[in-house]
């Protein structure tokens, strides 16, 4: 019998996905579910699950060891902003020795900066001295990518296509620096970036900062990215999010982008006349 996989599961519906789909396949399941993030419904997907604090690393390893799991998936985002800044700081989240052992040099030596890639490198690296592998959820999922072409019926205006062009390649150069994945633009001109804050935020900001609306939202990939964790995702919530602000087009890189929901979320992105393009990157 193969062993089981194991998945730390953060919010939204990838982990939901990536565990239906392992179960679909008779793949045994292992959940390390974060406290505040993961969705109850993954109880139903789980052959075991046990919940966890966020930085109680050395908890999700002893109960993956226990249980033979020799590889595990990434899954789900977490809210940096409320992890690593909320009132109660690092000490706040009663991190244990693993967590602390793992992510010393980042938050309390400060040798190394707190970007995305330096800290989920160091889960990485704390999970390869146990002896397991941090490998994708699109390894077991790979529906969950999207294919090139523009994936709506409403197709992006001539103005929409002008934005694309022109902000891609901005979007590209802050994914290098590890800032964020996301940037809104109108009439070729840069209106919000993603940063700690999440894509949401972003639309939320622009919505108060270009109020008539018709904006693109374009979210792409890192140059050189990681497909272990932080792939860019859009579902439901987007399109939900992009309504209520007033944008009407949305790009996405093509193999590197994951869509939740995908039927669900392109209806209602045709119902809201928002155009979604993914594109080769």
């Amino acid at each position: 019998m193969n062993p089981p996989i194991g998945i730390v599961a953060g919010w939204g519906n990838y982990p939901l996905i990536v565990a239906q789909t392992l179960q679909a396949s008779n793949q045994r399941v292992v959940i390390a579910a974060i406290n505040q993030h993961a969705d109850s419904r993954l109880t139903k997907f789980a052959d075991k699950i046990a919940w966890f604090g966020v930085a109680r690393i050395g908890g999700h390893q002893r109960l993956f060891k226990q249980h033979g799991v020799e590889k595990v998936v990434l899954a789900g985002k977490l809210f940096k902003d409320r992890i690593l800044y909320s009132r109660g700081g690092w000490v706040g989240l009663l991190p244990d020795m693993t967590t602390m052992r793992a992510f010393f040099n980042i938050v309390v030596t400060r040798r190394k900066d707190q970007n995305d890639d330096s800290l989920m490198m160091a889960v990485v690296k704390s999970y390869e001295r146990q002896g397991m592998e941090i490998v994708p959820g699109t390894d077991y999922a790979p529906q969950l990518l999207a294919e090139e072409g523009v994936l709506t019926r409403t197709k992006p205006s001539f103005g929409q296509r002008k934005d694309i062009e022109f902000g891609w390649r901005i979007a590209k150069q802050m994914g290098g620096l590890d800032i964020g994945q996301s940037i809104t633009v109108r009439d070729q001109a840069v209106l919000a970036v993603e940063a700690m804050e999440g894509t949401d935020a972003c639309i939320e900001r622009t919505a108060s900062l270009c109020p008539r609306g018709g904006f693109t939202l374009i979210k792409v990939a890192k140059p050189q990215q990681d497909f272990r964790f932080d792939l860019p995702t859009i579902g439901l919530q987007t399109i939900d999010r992009m309504k209520r602000a007033g944008g009407k087009a949305i790009a996405i890189e093509a193999k590197k982008t994951i869509i939740v929901d995908r039927d669900e979320l392109i209806q209602a992105a045709d119902n809201a006349g928002i155009s979604i393009i993914s594109i080769a990157g």
